[in-house]
Formats: structure tokens, C-alpha cells, sequence
């Protein structure tokens, strides 16, 4: 039973799908399968029911996971503190974003990072703000900027940095004063597609008993600024990315109640949350904000 099995099983266990781990990992799925097979054959139990359509843990796997936890835990912290240099903190970290939020937060935490860690590569991805929990579990990015959400995976850390308020935005055109004044069964709503904001804003309307006319489903808190700055509807956005947003004069904001607002934070595997650079950089990012 070495190291890399264990790895291996850790991340099977996470996702429940063999190809997926498999691509993940960079094993081909009968590497995978002939490792997992092996390691049941030393635990003389089976580790996952598997059939056509599922994937799951059996009580003897449960079991397999606490023990992979804290023995690749143990191991990172050896490997670590063998490599540890006695003057200063060294290596890589991926990081991934947001383009608002690393307009918004990323400069002043990169600053302070740079300050405290000046020996520690920070490689930057930035992207659409759904893919932030999804990156750091295929191990994509080690460290995300992501929203909470009540399915939040178990298995991620969340060190909460910020909370962002939601707002509805109408055309400057539109001759409203007065959120409660909105004429909801004759004007459009942009809506969006995915992410924290389709569950939030689906919600205030269900709470506020309004059957929004929908005009568009769009991916991306930017579309939609853009869609009502160009007279196509109303919606509800993030502050952060209106006030980043280059059409921003072309809208009107309006603060609404009981409208759930984004939970803001670092994310990354808890079994990682000893490795020293992954500690330092959540700590810093997070202690920026506190």
C-alpha cells in the first residue's frame, strides 16, 4: 500500500467516477482500476460497489479513506518540512478567480503575499466564477476564490473573506423610482443561467410571489450588466461587478430586502490544509479581509 495508491483512492473516493479520477490524476482508467483492485485484494474487503450507473463507498472503503486522509496528510507535513528552507518560504501555487474578483481583491492580497512570501510563485488563472469549486477538486488550481453555496462540497476548506451584496439594476431609461414601483408583468428580466446568482434570485422572486418575465438566461454576472445597459431587460447583480463594469453609468441600482447575499472566501482540499504554502497563502488572502 504506497503513497500514490492512496492518492489515488482519496481522489475515487471524492469523486465516485473512475474516469474522472482518472483524468485528473493522469492515470489511464485500468491503471486506476488495477490499482484499486489491488488495494482490495491487501484489505481482503471491497472498497466500492460499483454498477453501470453508480459508484459508492462500502463500509470497509469508509474506513480505507479515514486512514488514506491522515496518512497522505502526515506525509504531505513530512515532505514539507524536509524540503523546508530555514530563510524563507519557496515554491509554486496555482490560483484561481474570478476576472472581477482579481480586479477587485487579487491586487491588495498579491501585494501583501508578495511582501510577507517574496520567494513564492503565484501562477494566476482567471475565469467564469462557477468553475472556482470545480477547479480546486480536479486539482486544476490548488487555491479559489469562490462563492459559498449550500451544496458546498464536504471535502473543500472554505476561510471566508468578504460578503458581497446583490442589487437590481434597470436602464437609466426606465422611469422608476422605486424597487417596489417595478411594473414586474410588463418588463423583461435577464436572468442568469448557473452559479450562486440562479439559486439566489430564483429565490426572491419565489419568497416575493413575482413570476418574472424572462427575456434571457445568460452565463456571466458581466452579461447581464451589459443586456440592461442596453435597455433588454432588468436583473439583479453583484455590487463588485457593477462597480467594475465599463457600462456602469448606463444603469440604475436599486437596493432590495431579504435578498441573500454572496459569501466570499478561499477554497481548497482539506487534506491540504497543513501543506505550508497552501497555509500561508489562505492565511494572508483571508487575513487581508478580517
Amino acid at each position: 500500500m504506497d503513497i500514490k495508491s492512496l492518492r489515488l483512492f482519496q481522489h475515487l473516493a471524492s469523486t465516485l467516477h473512475f474516469s474522472k479520477t482518472a483524468q485528473a490524476m493522469f492515470v489511464s482508467p485500468p491503471t486506476l482500476t488495477r490499482v484499486i483492485t489491488r488495494l482490495e485484494q491487501e484489505c481482503k474487503a471491497p472498497l466500492f460497489v460499483r454498477n453501470k450507473r453508480s459508484v459508492e463507498l462500502t463500509t470497509q472503503g469508509r474506513y480505507l479513506l479515514e486512514f488514506a486522509n491522515k496518512t497522505l496528510s502526515e506525509y504531505a507535513e513530512l515532505m514539507q518540512s524536509i524540503k523546508a528552507q530555514d530563510d524563507a518560504l519557496t515554491g509554486k501555487l496555482s490560483l484561481f478567480c474570478s476576472v472581477t474578483a482579481s480586479q477587485s481583491y487579487l491586487p491588495a492580497m498579491l501585494d501583501k503575499l508578495r511582501q510577507q512570501y517574496p520567494l513564492v510563485d503565484v501562477q494566476l488563472e482567471t475565469g467564469d466564477h462557477t468553475l472556482a469549486v470545480s477547479k480546486v477538486i480536479d486539482r486544476q488550481a490548488d487555491v479559489s476564490l469562490a462563492i459559498h453555496t449550500p451544496e458546498f462540497p464536504a471535502h473543500l476548506a472554505f476561510s471566508f473573506i468578504d460578503i458581497v451584496p446583490l442589487v437590481l439594476i434597470v436602464p437609466k431609461t426606465m422611469n422608476i423610482e422605486r424597487w417596489q414601483d417595478m411594473p414586474w408583468n410588463d418588463i423583461n428580466v435577464v436572468m442568469p443561467a448557473r452559479g450562486p446568482s440562479k439559486r439566489i434570485v430564483h429565490h426572491w422572486f419565489a419568497e416575493n410571489n413575482i413570476r418574472p418575465r424572462v427575456y434571457a438566461q445568460v452565463s456571466g454576472n458581466e452579461a447581464i450588466v451589459s443586456m440592461v445597459a442596453l435597455n433588454l431587460g432588468v436583473g439583479f447583480v453583484p455590487t463588485i461587478v457593477l462597480e467594475n463594469s465599463v457600462v456602469k453609468n448606463k444603469v440604475r441600482t436599486f437596493t432590495v430586502p431579504n435578498i441573500e447575499p454572496y459569501q466570499l472566501g478561499v477554497c481548497y482540499l482539506k487534506e491540504r490544509e497543513q501543506e505550508p504554502l497552501i497555509r500561508s497563502l489562505t492565511q494572508t488572502l483571508v487575513g487581508k479581509f478580517a
